[in-house]
């Protein structure tokens, strides 16, 4: 069964505060009229030591914003540029968060404490900084099911509701505000590389490189490739094994996250910065979860794409020091990497033994075939045949007969009649009892749902491109 999260002692690490001159602007963050806490983790809380805290000391960090001791004595807002479906926006960066505060946990990883919604920065534009009650509850959800699903993510750490009235077009309004902070590995995005780029900045970029590799680190490339050991070439090929990874993850959990934007895209390889995600109902390619997404660009099966794509714009950023043979080289890396990950994660999910490539991959090919033809949610067809149980599909079966269980399927939780759902249909559900009577018991039923389907899952396979720096 999945081990809980390791408890650490409070360590301040404030490293950002090196290149924060140039890479992010103080800011101060709003002040609310009221703070009420909703939702506090107390199970990644303890990886940061700050599970101890009691609710008005949570309330004046987490709401209020103070400081951590010896930390950040200042919020700071990253400045970045981006490609927003494909068009180049320089007038972007955090508009309605910012990075709070830095911290080890028990393997020397330096983790973020980031925000949404507390309040208006530089890079706001014509925005109010603020996040709906509603917003932070999807994410919640969103984050608990992928780190479920065995996905790089960040994790919601509080949400805060702050008393304000929002007025949204995409919400029936007015509709209630939150204050979110997220528990992530890193902060940077490819769109702060493409920043220094437009900027011609060469210097910023080779010590934001610096920052990274010393911040994320990660594998030397293989051997053999050119450009091993030059910092940039390292770094993108650490970058492009992280997200072949991640979108494989999305890929195999049914996720589609909606808007993978350059800006969206973290240097750490996590997923995070949840809108308008789902997961699929049934299985489609082209299902999209943006409404605002005419084209289909970041469509589920496109995902991939859409990645390479970005890591793509980091290569054209890093060619401020490094020839492109070398980056290029690093990219033609990404699709054999997200392969093998869909393998690995496949498998994983299924509760099933690894074969060799060509025969996972065949499973994985009968299994959309299989899902296709049933109309069922992906999550109901992985649960079904977990174990390698079969499943009523004559040709998906033959092949699953063939691999040995690598996880029991015993327990009473496999014999229910479905795994605990995040589909569109549950989410509403859940927040509508908050939203019509206050009543939180339907989310933390979820979460406590959730969290059982991720230990009965067991231990995921672990994120690719990241070395650990920790003994424990």
């Amino acid at each position: 069964m999945r081990s809980e999260p390791q408890a650490s002692a409070y360590r301040a690490a404030p490293r950002i505060e090196t290149i924060a001159g140039w890479l992010a602007s103080p800011v101060d963050a709003a002040q609310f009229p009221n703070h009420i806490l909703r939702f506090r983790n107390d199970r990644w809380a303890r990886t940061v030591g700050l599970d101890g805290l009691d609710e008005a000391q949570w309330l004046s960090h987490f709401g209020r914003f103070e400081p951590l001791p010896g930390n950040l004595p200042q919020p700071l807002a990253l400045r970045y540029h981006g490609h927003q479906f494909r068009v180049y926006n320089p007038n972007i960066g955090d508009g309605r968060g910012f990075l709070f505060a830095q911290m080890l946990d028990g393997e020397e990883r330096v983790l973020d404490l980031g925000t949404k919604g507390s309040g208006q920065t530089p890079y706001s534009r014509d925005g109010d900084g603020r996040l709906t009650l509603k917003g932070a509850v999807r994410e919640i959800l969103a984050t608990e099911m992928l780190e479920a699903l065995g996905v790089y993510t960040s994790k919601t750490f509080s949400v805060v509701e702050t008393g304000e009235a929002l007025w949204r077009g995409d919400e029936p309004s007015p509709t209630r505000s939150a204050a979110l902070v997220r528990l992530s590995h890193g902060h940077v995005r490819i769109g702060s590389f493409q920043r220094l780029l437009a900027l011609d900045d060469a210097e910023h970029m080779a010590a934001l490189v610096d920052y990274c590799l010393a911040t994320f680190p990660g594998p030397l490339p293989p051997e053999g490739v050119p450009g091993r050991d030059e910092p940039a070439v390292v770094l993108l090929h650490q970058v492009v094994e992280r997200m072949a990874d991640t979108a494989a993850a999305w890929m195999v959990a049914g996720f589609v996250h909606g808007v993978l934007n350059s800006d969206n895209i973290n240097i750490s390889g996590e997923s995070f910065d949840y809108g308008p995600w789902r997961w699929l109902p049934r299985w489609d390619p082209a299902f999209t979860a943006a409404y605002f997404d005419h084209s289909g660009l970041y469509a589920f099966g496109r995902q991939p794409e859409a990645v390479l794509w970005d890591c793509g714009q980091l290569a054209v950023a890093l060619r401020l020091l490094a020839d492109t043979a070398p980056l290029v080289a690093a990219l033609d890396r990404f699709a054999p990497l997200c392969q093998q990950a869909m393998a690995r994660r496949f498998c994983w999910r299924l509760g099933v033994e690894q074969g060799d490539h060509a025969a996972d991959v065949a499973l994985i090919q009968a299994a959309e075939k299989a899902m296709a033809a049933s109309g069922e949610a992906p999550e109901m067809f992985y649960f079904r045949h977990r174990g390698a149980r079969p499943g009523g599909n004559e040709a998906f079966d033959a092949l699953l007969a063939g691999r040995r269980p690598a996880a029991a399927a015993d327990d009473p939780f496999w014999q229910q009649d479905g795994p605990p759902s995040t589909l569109i249909d549950e989410v509403e559900r859940v927040w509508s009892a908050i939203d019509d009577s206050d009543d939180w018991t339907a989310l933390h039923e979820k979460v406590a749902a959730i969290r059982e389907l991720g230990r009965q899952l067991g231990p995921a396979p672990k994120p690719a491109g990241h070395v650990s720096l920790g003994s424990s």
